[in-house]
């Protein structure tokens, strides 16, 4: 499903079954394209808490979704006391 007809059907609430399809698969695509920015990011040499203030969540809560699905080659800056 493409994007721009996946926001239309997500959109429409003609067909729920069909909306909801699309809502599924656009989160989907939500989530993946979060995890690549959330990767740019610390490879860019952002802290956790810069790439929680930029999503408008907790640094716990970030830390706790990406952690471990990050690539592990990136070097993750440490927390500083």
């Amino acid at each position: 499903m493409d994007t721009p007809s996946a926001i239309e059907l997500a959109s429409d609430t003609t067909d729920p079954r069909a909306g909801l399809r699309a809502v599924a698969s656009l989160r989907i695509l939500a989530d993946t394209l979060e995890l690549r920015q959330v990767e740019a990011a610390l490879r860019g040499g952002m802290s956790w808490q810069g790439i929680a203030d930029a999503l408008g969540v907790t640094r716990q809560a970030v830390h706790k979704k990406y952690a471990k699905r990050i690539d592990p080659t990136i070097e993750v800056p440490r927390r500083r006391a």
